[in-house]
């Protein structure tokens, strides 16, 4: 095995770790953290805002201008994750206590994102070791923020604190699968950011706006709607700060 594929695999694991960030409140009570899992789930709300709009998009555009292919695959996000969404809710709506589908939803969008994390840190190190760290460094500083947002929602969806860990853990582990197969067929990872890129990105706009937002308009007082508005825009606040890592 070449030290490619060694440093590759190393650094997408390092990365899938960054779906235990949400131990980070294992420390808190259950009404503690009740109290501020609407401030996460709006932060979640920011980042996947941000991360489309601030980093997806404009990376697709940067790279093949803004084309009919981008428009479609953004649209192909949408629709799609509205017919998983449909599906998943015709198969648990009659089941008591069940998680609430957008946690679902929001698995699956990570699940792309985080398979084109992958592939575009495998795609670094093929051009390099000092591009593959640079870009798993700025990747994990994207992830950690990101992961403790995703972790809220997962609890405001009915997860459980251990096994909203697990599954953002096992969600992250895409990443590996998107690394294995860039290195494995020796592709140039633009070629399939071309719609995978923009596909992601209508995916978490599904998600922050049919999703995440109708479930913050639940919260009618005005302070805790401020709060919230603040929390949303410290979500897309850091997306833009992390620019400064790229």
């Amino acid at each position: 095995m070449s030290l490619t594929w060694i440093f590759t695999l190393i650094s997408v694991f390092v990365v899938s770790l960054m779906g235990f960030a949400g131990a980070l409140t294992l420390p808190c009570s259950k009404e503690t953290l009740n109290k501020i899992v609407f401030f996460l789930v709006s932060f979640a709300t920011g980042a996947l805002f941000g991360d489309a709009f601030i980093h997806l998009l404009p990376d697709a555009v940067e790279k093949s201008g803004f084309t009919l292919l981008i428009s479609l695959s953004l649209i192909a996000g949408i629709l799609i994750f509205f017919v998983l969404e449909k599906i998943i809710c015709w198969r648990h709506c009659h089941i008591p206590d069940h998680p609430h589908p957008f946690a679902w939803m929001n698995l699956i969008g990570d699940a792309f994102h985080n398979f084109i994390d992958g592939m575009v840190i495998a795609g670094s190190y093929l051009a390099g070791p000092t591009i593959g760290f640079a870009t798993t460094l700025a990747v994990i500083f994207h992830e950690i923020p990101q992961e403790i947002g995703d972790y809220g929602v997962l609890i405001h969806g009915g997860f459980d604190r251990i096994r909203a860990l697990f599954m953002n853990f096992f969600v992250q582990l895409t990443s590996v699968l998107g690394a294995i197969l860039i290195l494995a067929l020796s592709l140039k990872v633009e070629s399939l950011n071309a719609f995978l890129v923009p596909f992601t990105a209508g995916g978490f706009i599904y998600i922050a706006a049919a999703d995440l937002i109708p479930e913050l308009h639940k919260e009618t007082k005005i302070s805790n709607s401020l709060f919230q508005l603040l929390s949303l825009s410290l979500g897309i606040g850091l997306m833009l700060l992390l620019l400064l890592v790229k």
